[in-house]
Formats: C-alpha cells, structure tokens, sequence
C-alpha cells in the first residue's frame, strides 16, 4: 500500500508540475522565462543564502567543505548565467528564406532531474535555471542526503518567484523520504530526464522509457609530460585536486608522469603541499577496508583523511593531497579508479608514448568519454590525443576540475553534468547545458528544388573506381 501512496504523491507533483508549466507558457515571451532564471540563480547566489546552503550541504552530507561549495554555488551559477544571458528560447529563433523553414523554440513540459549528494545545490540549481531559461517545469530527486539543501534551494526560490507572481509548483522536488520507486515513478511520468550521480540511477534513467540525458562516470587522468612547466603543472593539479575535497567527478585521480621529469614534478608537488606515499598496500587498505571506499577518507579535509589512512606524522604537516605511487590497473587495483578523496594514483611512464598507452589503459578500466588532462608545451599531443583516446574532452594546461564544467577562461559551457559519448554510455558527448532542456518545431515551406545531377555526385568517385 505504501508503493501506491508513493507513486500517487509523486503523480499528484508531477500533473501540479504540468499545470503550472502550461500557464507558463501561456503567453509567455523571452523576458518571462528569462526573469524565472534569474530569479532560481539568485536564490542560491545571494551570499547569505549561498553561505547557509554550502554549510548544510557540508552538514548533512559529509562531503566537500564550506569555503569551496560556496565559490562552486557562486562560479558555476555565474558562470551559467553568462552562458545563458541574450540566449532566445521563446518564439521564433530561427527564420532561413533560403531553406524556407522557421524555426520556433518550445518548452519540452516537465524536467525531472536526478541529483547527487556531491553537490546538493549547485547541480539542482543548474538544472532548474536551464528548465526555466527554456520555459519548462522541473521536478528535483534528491540523494538521501541532499534532501534538506535542496528543501532549502526550493524555499529560496519560491520566495524569488514570490516577488515576481510564479507559481511555486514550477519547481518542486520529490518529499523526504526519497526512495528509489519515487524516483522511477518521477521519471516515467516526466517528458525528459536529466541525470547526473550514480551509475545505477543513470542506468535507471536510461531504461525508465522516458527520453533521457544522462552523464558518466568521471575518473580523470593526467599526463605531465617531459615539456611541461613543472611548477604551473604541480600547482592547478593540486588546487584542482583538493578543491571541495575532491567531489567533483572532475578532480584528477591519476597521475603520469613521464619518467625524464618524474623527480623534478615530484618535488615540485611537494612544495604544493603534494606528498610523495610509496606504501600503496597501506592505503588500499585503509581506503577501501571492506571492499568499499572509506567513509571516513571520501571527501575529508586533509587532516581527517591522513589521519583516517594512518599516516599522522608520516606525512608532511602541510600535506594537501597524497600521490601514492603505483603500475596497476583494473579492478584488480583500486586505486586506478575514482577515489572521491584527496587521494591521487601516480604512475611513471617512460616517455610520453607510454604515459599514453597508460592512459587509455586507466580509461578503458573506468571512466571513458569523460575527459582527460595534459600539462605539455607540445598542443599537437593534445590534438593527438583528442583523435585516438576515448575521450569527450582534452584540457590543456589547466586545473582539470575548474576547467572540464566550464571556466571563464575557457569555451566549455558552464556545466557540473559532463557528458561522455558512447565511451560511457550516454547520449550526449557534450557538457549538460539550455540546448537539452529545450526542442523546436519546423515551419517548412515550399522552395525552387536543388536537385543536383548524377556527375555533380559521383564524378570523383567514378574518375577512381570507374562506373
């Protein structure tokens, strides 16, 4: 009885959802949807709200730590709001005399979007600006543990929407306590899912029979190699690497370093607070005890996890992060996948052709399509690089997690949803922006016919293989 009472309390959000989205659009123009958007931003960018959500979310999850979750709610909003600013979604976006076709933007109905715990606020409020930018209603599934950040985002923007007469069912979430029949029934009642978190809910999302966007799993590689500026490379790795405490599917969970500059980065990583483990034994068995990744160690400050894996006073009292030495890969050898801490796996390679071979090896293991790094003054590997790895995205010189969802000195849409091409199972091969929360119907018209002859087809292929 209580499954029934579940999935008729979430129908009973989604049709609210739907009613209040076709209100919406009901004589809508750009400025609406547009102040619906920049209302759900402000909400989680004003800095008293911004500073109260980072502090629950570090409360009630465990992950990251304030300081760093209140520059990603601020950055990636911002950064959002720039990509999104004087973007048309309403009405006719495009009008081609040529090809005779109109084309006008249309909301898709109602989003349902699926949330992790790693960034309780930020990733729902990216979620529900695009849905709103677009025209659309959007429907929250919080993990476990995000349900009070995100009960407090949607308190925040309701009372935004409050000075502008929106309807608070345009955004809602599925009630405390989550479960995974809420979550299914939410996406099959949806008209697009938008998933980012696990890889059971991704695959859940994917089969649920309602169109999906869904992201992989990240398990970011970077390769240092025998050009690269040591000193820059050993800084942007370790702010990257240490940003939140390493909950972003983006942060570097392997090193390699080619073997002619491998002491030299070292020490340079070193005086960044980088310290040097070579007891992989030890921490594979403090980092994952039972099989399963030490809650104590994911997503801790520095302290708390040298203290967890029993290194107090091995380390340097300035430690930031470990880079633990280590040649396996594979299930066999956790420390090639994604460790959610302040824990990096370093590999020597030889030179440069090998420290690549070892990457498509890591990438083949865990975390294909998703990006990967390198630190080179050689752009021509990096182009190389983008032409034969599985691989969606190559970040250049740059600390990999600020850069992959979307810097402000680069051109990657601001994102924290990174998708990962059919290297990871997803459908989608680009950051998650407004493009995927929004469709279009065609105006086609009649136009003179471009009908081209046979020759105009077919003579190079003839002139080689005859007819």
């Amino acid at each position: 009885m209580k499954a029934q009472d579940d999935i008729a309390q979430v129908s009973a959000i989604v049709a609210r959802a739907r009613a209040a989205q076709k209100a919406f659009e009901v004589d809508a123009d750009q400025a609406r949807y547009d102040r619906a958007a920049e209302a759900a931003a402000w909400a989680i960018m004003e800095p008293s709200r911004n500073k109260a959500l980072a502090e629950l979310a570090v409360k009630t999850t465990g992950l990251g730590n304030v300081a760093d979750k209140i520059i990603k709610n601020h950055r990636k909003t911002l950064g959002l709001m720039r990509d999104i600013k004087g973007v048309k979604t309403h009405g006719i976006i495009c009008d081609d005399p040529t090809t005779g076709i109109t084309e006008i933007a249309r909301p898709i109905g109602v989003i349902g979007a699926v949330v992790p715990s790693t960034n309780p606020a930020a990733t729902p409020a990216n979620n529900i600006i695009n849905a709103l930018k677009c025209g659309n209603a959007v429907v929250v599934a919080p993990s476990p543990k995000g349900v009070a950040s995100c009960e407090l985002l949607l308190s925040n923007i309701h009372d935004e929407f409050d000075k502008l007469g929106l309807d608070h069912d345009l955004v809602q979430m599925i009630p405390a306590p989550g479960s995974k029949a809420k979550t299914q029934a939410m996406m099959e009642l949806s008209d697009r899912v938008i998933c980012t978190g696990s890889q059971n809910n991704v695959h859940r999302a994917q089969t649920c029979g309602t169109p999906a966007v869904a992201v992989g799993a990240g398990n970011v590689t970077v390769i240092v190699d025998e050009t690269a500026d040591l000193n820059a490379a050993a800084r942007k790795i370790t702010a990257s690497k240490t940003f939140d405490n390493a909950t972003s599917c983006s942060s570097e969970n392997s090193i390699i370093v080619v073997d002619a500059i491998y002491d030299g980065f070292v020490a340079a990583l070193a005086k960044e607070g980088g310290a040097l483990v070579k007891d992989e034994a030890q921490i594979v068995a403090k980092l994952w005890p039972d099989g399963h990744l030490n809650r104590e160690v994911i997503a801790q400050d520095a302290d708390k996890m040298i203290e967890a894996l029993g290194l107090s006073g091995q380390v340097p009292d300035d430690t930031k992060f470990l880079a633990v030495e280590t040649q396996g890969i594979g299930a066999d050898h956790p420390l090639s996948g994604e460790k959610l801490s302040r824990v990096a796996a370093l590999f020597r390679a030889k030179d440069y052709e090998d420290a690549q071979a070892i990457a498509t090896r890591i990438l083949d293991y865990q975390g294909a399509g998703h990006s990967i790094g390198i630190h080179t003054a050689d752009d021509g590997r990096a182009v190389a690089m983008g032409a034969s790895l599985p691989t969606c995205r190559v970040i250049v010189n740059q600390a990999h997690t600020f850069a992959t969802g979307g810097s402000f000195n680069n051109g990657m849409p601001f994102s924290l949803s990174m998708g990962c091409g059919s290297w990871g199972g997803n459908a989608i091969d680009e950051n998650l922006h407004w493009k995927h929360f929004i469709q279009s119907t065609k105006v086609v018209r009649e136009i003179p016919p471009v009908e081209p002859a046979l020759e105009d087809i077919f003579a190079d292929y003839w002139a080689e293989a005859g007819q």
